[in-house]
């Protein structure tokens, strides 16, 4: 069967890159979202359906990933079958099948690409598999029809905070990244110290709106240096020094001014830094991307320096943000129209990179 998948797979995808407006089904399960989608073509979504975790996960303060996996292998059959439905196709009409294999969260991604593979074994479509990052940087293109490459992008989430040069559509290089906490990660767990729950990045937003942003100075020196890295584990550190100083001494601090403040402060360290990359790069582009680009407060940030400077800024419209299986549909379609194929073999890779880092100083 594997040898005969094979070849029927091949086929597939050589119909898949013929055909004006072929259909992409797409799975995505890296972390705490169940999401499935259908796609035509490179860029109209036909169906799009998430299941959230957050409720499941709220009580514990954070994604435990136990939890995530079972829940995972509870719902993925169930939202796979939604966006077919929604769409208006069975699985004998999709032409190819996508799934993110990395990076992520082990036990959920091989819930989802165990699951892909089985579809498209079954089915006799070809298989293709995506990298999670490049899904949320291809986020951009179901928003803006005339976006390609070349263009710089900032990606920012739970798990990772980098800027990427995108010099094709499945070709990238990593200018820049954090080099400890990514920044959603500093949100969440700042949140956590000033009693805001999970999911701490919305709530600290919400909280920082009614604060002053300047009422206090949080720096970090690392982010003085002339690269593209950034570090936000001693601007985090920094708020919980101020948070339980203040605590020993009895003294009460305004909680949306400390929000505020900290939220300024990763917000221009984010888009100072991609700006700068994104001039020096002479792409006249720059984009946004991932989890923490629904921040209102960074996509301002980062319009305004881009308009600055001269650039064209993009950003995902809100849906795209987060995890979501359309990014991932339109990434995989981009790698299947360059060739790619993925065999049955592939494993989950939860530090999957993106590209080799390169020096672009």
């Amino acid at each position: 069967m594997p040898m005969q998948y094979e070849a029927l797979a091949r086929a597939g995808a050589a119909a898949y890159r013929e055909k004006e407006a072929p259909l992409l089904l797409a799975i995505e399960s890296s972390c705490d979202e169940t999401a499935a989608a259908v796609l035509c073509g490179a860029r109209t979504v036909r169906a799009m359906t998430v299941f959230t975790q957050i409720p499941l996960h709220q009580k514990f303060g954070g994604v435990v990933p136990e939890i995530a996996a079972r829940s995972h292998v509870e719902k993925v059959g169930a939202v796979t079958e939604a966006a077919l439905k929604e769409a208006g196709v069975s699985i004998n009409a999709i032409d190819a099948v996508a799934v993110t294999y990395g990076p992520g969260l082990v036990g959920a991604l091989l819930v989802g690409l165990s699951y892909a593979k089985g579809l498209a074994l079954a089915a006799g479509k070809p298989f293709v598999g995506v990298n999670h990052i490049a899904g949320h940087i291809a986020a951009n293109y179901l928003t803006y029809p005339d976006l390609a490459p070349p263009f710089v992008c900032l990606v920012a989430s739970g798990g990772h905070s980098h800027i990427v040069r995108v010099d094709g559509y499945c070709s990238f290089a990593l200018l820049g990244r954090t080099r400890d906490d990514a920044a959603g990660e500093a949100f969440d767990k700042v949140a956590r110290v000033l009693g805001l729950g999970y999911p701490g990045g919305p709530a600290l937003e919400a909280l920082a709106r009614e604060g002053d942003p300047h009422a206090f100075s949080f720096h970090a020196g690392f982010n003085d240096k002339p690269t593209f890295d950034f570090s936000f584990s001693g601007l985090k550190t920094a708020v919980i020094n101020l948070v339980h100083t203040a605590q020993q001494r009895g003294e009460t601090l305004c909680a949306a001014d400390v929000a505020a403040s900290f939220q300024h402060a990763v917000v221009e360290t984010l888009a100072e830094k991609s700006v700068r990359a994104a001039v020096e790069s002479g792409t006249g582009t720059l984009a946004l991307a991932g989890g923490v680009s629904a921040n209102r407060a960074l996509r301002s940030a980062m319009q305004r320096r881009a308009e600055e400077a001269g650039l064209r800024f993009c950003c995902p419209e809100f849906r795209f943000c987060t995890d979501n299986a359309a990014m991932i549909a339109c990434a995989g379609h981009y790698a299947l129209m360059a060739g790619q194929l993925s065999p049955l073999s592939l494993n989950a890779v939860p530090s999957l990179a993106l590209a080799p880092e390169v020096s672009a100083r």
